[in-house]
């Protein structure tokens, strides 16, 4: 009698707590992509190269630096695998407007430092005046959606677009001035390039990167920190151009971020302290950007974006209230059928599965589980391999009711005689889940979580919550008939 009130103790407890879990704002159920409605990008690793195959390490290598940029983007519950031999899926949840994490996502972020060359004073200087016009001009038409006259006013006019277009060898080439503009914006940009010597200082001597709000508060600015062999080339960088009035290119991508002087003072050393800073009018959001890409470093291999997938929340909202409405449905339909088929033993069941479900939530919240709709049907399904071990157990009582044995006897020879079924049962189930889990990948492994934990929950409320809420009934003397559990036209004489 004590060893049973210490098992209702127990589950009583294990209720509570599971109850606390549910309630608690600390612990909220995480749901997918599916449900709560965001954004999915496919996105394939090409050869590029010497490498003609992408190998599985390189894989991983491409996957761990776009992990470190979608942190560093601060998009929460994002998951991000691997699929194939050449593929991975990014998967933002609540992020209905994926533009911005594709183009950090999709750039290769090698970062360079180049010394001016010679002789290209006047060249560099007319080039990054036109740069800076086109710039000027593009986010006009973007931001105001300016006409064409107030475009000749605030920016250069068509002459002087169609000289640079000329000289850069553009011409013919637009459809559009719109486009005309972007082409001779990155013709520009790689024209600037070309006036640079090769890089002298790479990303990969970064020990991080920052972000930090200009004194004039009008701009932000990134700042960058260097081991101490970046360090060295940068100082030994910036001594060789100090006060020839060459400049500094930082370069991005093969596209020239930010150009800067170094003054006479750092003639004999240059630049020491193993720090740098960028500037270039940059907004909060685009030093944020720059900061995330240097910072999560440069892409072994490029990136192609091959598919951009949006949910809307208010399909995922149906999403959910159809699953909710399929499980509820399920839970419903098991407990009428319980209760007509096997009376008292039928209600045990409904509260076992009840804490079952309940049990269910809380694991998931415990565990991080993110729930998906594969997930929820894992879930479901779960709940018939809990039934299915009820049935069995009910059924060989049942049959030892059939036989004459006493009531008592009964439910222990049934849960002695079922627990061997059972267990193999959720064994081999298990098995299959291990390796859905192991080998599959994205929802393949949600489906496989959830009806892991799910039957591990089964078996542990079939075989204990179960005998212990039917022992509990049978201390009371007017429960204590085998009528309760088996019409008496099947029931023995001398039982009946």
């Amino acid at each position: 009698m004590a060893r049973q009130q210490g098992w209702f103790a127990l589950i009583l407890a294990l209720a509570i707590a599971a109850g606390s879990v549910l309630i608690s704002p600390g612990f909220p159920l995480e749901l997918g992509l599916d449900l709560r409605g965001g954004s999915q990008l496919t996105l394939e690793v090409q050869p590029s190269g010497e490498i003609t195959k992408v190998k599985p390490e390189q894989l991983e290598a491409v996957k761990a630096v776009l992990d470190r940029r979608v942190n560093g983007l601060g998009v929460a519950e994002s998951t991000l695998q691997t699929v194939g031999d050449n593929q991975l899926v990014l998967q933002l949840p609540g992020e209905t407007d994926p533009t911005r994490a594709a183009e950090v996502l999709g750039s290769t972020a090698l970062l360079e430092f180049r010394a001016q060359k010679p002789g290209t004073d006047d060249e560099l200087r007319g080039l990054i005046q036109l740069r800076a016009q086109l710039q000027s001009v593009l986010e006009l038409n973007e931001s105001k959606d300016k006409s064409d006259s107030d475009v000749e006013e605030d920016g250069p006019t068509r002459e002087q677009l169609a000289k640079a277009q000329k000289e850069l060898g553009l011409e013919g080439t637009a459809d559009s001035e719109q486009e005309q503009l972007e082409q001779l914006l990155a013709r520009a940009n790689e024209e600037i390039v070309d006036r640079f010597e090769p890089a002298g200082l790479t990303g990969k001597d970064l020990v991080t990167a920052g972000r930090q709000q200009q004194q004039n508060g009008s701009s932000w600015e990134v700042t960058l920190t260097f081991n101490r062999e970046g360090g060295d080339k940068f100082a030994e960088l910036t001594r060789s151009i100090a006060g020839t009035g060459r400049l500094l290119g930082i370069v991005l991508d093969g596209s020239s971020i930010s150009e800067a002087g170094v003054g006479e003072q750092f003639k004999a050393a240059g630049i020491t302290g193993g720090s740098a800073v960028i500037t270039g009018n940059f907004t909060a959001e685009d030093a944020r950007d720059l900061e995330v890409k240097i910072r999560g470093g440069s892409l072994p291999l490029p990136v192609e974006i091959l598919e951009v997938r949006t949910i809307g929340p208010s399909l995922g909202a149906e999403n959910v209230r159809r699953s909710l409405i399929a499980a509820l449905a399920g839970l419903v339909l098991v407990a009428i059928f319980m209760l007509l088929v096997y009376r008292l033993a039928g209600l045990v069941a409904v509260l076992a599965l009840s804490l079952y479900a309940l049990f269910n939530l809380a694991a998931y919240e415990l565990i991080g589980v993110t729930l998906t709709l594969p997930g929820t049907a894992g879930f479901i399904l779960s709940i018939g391999m809990a039934v299915d071990a009820n049935v069995l157990i009910f059924e060989r009582i049942k049959d030892e009711l059939r036989r004459g044995n006493t009531l008592i006897r009964s439910i222990e020879t049934g849960f002695s005689q079922a627990f061997s079924s059972i267990v193999d049962g959720h064994i081999t189930t298990l098995i299959s889940c291990a390796a859905l889990f192991f080998l599959g990948t994205g929802l393949v492994k949600g489906f496989a979580a959830t009806l892991g934990i799910g039957v591990l929950l089964s078996l542990f409320t079939a075989l204990t919550c179960t005998r212990t809420l039917l022992r509990f009934l049978m201390s009371y003397q007017s429960l204590r008939r085998p009528t309760n559990f088996l019409p008496a036209g099947q029931l023995p004489s001398s039982a009946a």
